[in-house]
């Protein structure tokens, strides 16, 4: 048992899938925090080979993996003799490792989360993707494997919170903010202006590029309403999202006797990230920023306008659906904002690749992962196809 900062039990063997990602980078902050509550056993990265280099030679993993298998070499070398190399479904399931952290982005989560779940682990889910594309194949291992997923989204993780000690049969509903991105301000007739530069200015949050630009389009808040459907076990109809400007409510609780819990924090991810790496206990931290309310002064809250915002609503409408219309959603989204980041397309042709490549898609609703692969690839292609259709537009970055 722990208590505050003192800790009786043998420390947990830490995975951390994209390890040099915003979420991964904060993962090892918290680690830092809490020393010999955590052991780094191991450490997968993607294009930052340098950032992974010097990952690993100060936490040492047992296993390393990089994108490019010829860095696998330099890797090894800046870790140590003992550090092999893995791939992240080995790593995954690996006896030394008790929990894994999938900060990874888009459909390479899928594969390592399916790999710890049927192995027991506890897999502390930080990408959206894993279960927009395949929520029921997911939570089907995990309940199989006997495995556990916790959420590191601040959303998510705040509901969790709430849910704690609860019985999830007197949920009325879950209410999801959100603080509307970069362009929340913005007239509608000036968004087809905007630059990937202009997108990355998250008002409240520090992330990585493709959940900014999911946040300035509000894509993210549809994919975590997905997410919460199949994390918590509640129908799509009784998730709710609300805009919240100030960051500060993550998510609330609404019972049956019409009582509601909030979560409240900073904007800082290293609060979900310590919840997630250190349940059922609550662990002192410094590295954690305290929540001022008198600073905060007012909260404020409104509706959404889907008019604004159409790719939540084609979220919205996919999740409805289910079935593989959600692993198309999160394919040709992913394509999209690539492309808009890329400056091959304006940042109101996310929306339009993503709508044409739902309408052109003819789905299955209870798909094996086999299925939910293939419509996953042949998203890609259609969405990766309808940009090329178009003339390119040059855009500052």
């Amino acid at each position: 048992m722990w208590y505050g900062d003192r800790m009786t039990a043998p420390a947990k063997g830490v995975a951390i899938l994209g390890s040099t990602g915003s979420v991964g980078r904060q993962t090892l902050d918290v680690i830092r925090q809490l020393p010999g509550h955590f052991r780094v056993v191991a450490l997968a990265g993607g294009n930052n080979h340098t950032l992974l280099e010097d990952q690993s030679r100060e936490f040492h993993p047992d296993f390393v993996w990089c994108q490019h298998a010829e860095r696998n070499m330099d890797l090894k070398a800046a870790a140590g003799r003992k550090t092999r190399w893995a791939s992240m479904e080995e790593i995954a399931a690996h006896p030394s490792v008790d929990i894994v952290v999938v900060a990874t982005a888009g459909a390479a989560g899928l594969g390592p989360t399916i790999a710890a779940l049927r192995a027991g682990k506890a897999v502390a889910l930080a990408n959206k993707e894993v279960l927009v594309m395949a929520g029921a194949i997911v939570t089907r291992e995990a309940e199989r494997g006997r495995g556990e997923l916790r959420p590191v989204d601040s959303e998510h993780s705040a509901i969790w919170q709430c849910l704690w000690g609860e019985d999830i049969a007197s949920v009325e509903k879950l209410i999801l903010t959100a603080s509307g991105g970069a362009f929340r301000d913005m007239p509608v007739r000036d968004l087809d202006r905007v630059t990937p530069r202009d997108a990355l200015r998250h008002p409240t949050w520090d992330m990585g590029r493709k959940i900014t630009i999911d946040s300035a389009t509000l894509m993210n808040k549809g994919f975590e309403a997905i997410e919460a459907r199949w994390l918590f076990n509640v129908p799509m109809d009784r998730i709710e999202i609300v805009m919240h400007r100030e960051s500060i409510v993550h998510s609330l609780v609404e019972y049956a006797d019409g009582s509601v819990k909030a979560q409240l924090g900073e904007p800082d991810m290293r609060l979900p990230i310590q919840c997630a790496l250190s349940y059922p206990n609550r662990v002192a931290s410094t590295g954690v920023p305290r929540l001022n309310l008198a600073r905060a002064k007012t909260l404020n809250f409104s509706e959404v306008d889907l008019g604004r915002y159409p790719c939540l609503r084609l979220a919205l409408e996919a999740g409805a659906k289910g079935g593989t219309w959600t692993a198309v959603l999160a394919a040709a989204d992913e394509v999209a904002v690539e492309q808009f980041a890329l400056g091959a397309i304006g940042f109101t042709a996310i929306a339009k690749v993503v709508d044409s490549t739902l309408s052109a898609h003819s789905g299955a609703v209870d798909p094996s992962l086999e299925a939910v692969l293939e419509a996953d690839a042949w998203a890609r292609a259609f969405a990766m196809d309808n940009v090329r259709a178009k003339q390119p537009v040059a855009r500052a970055r």
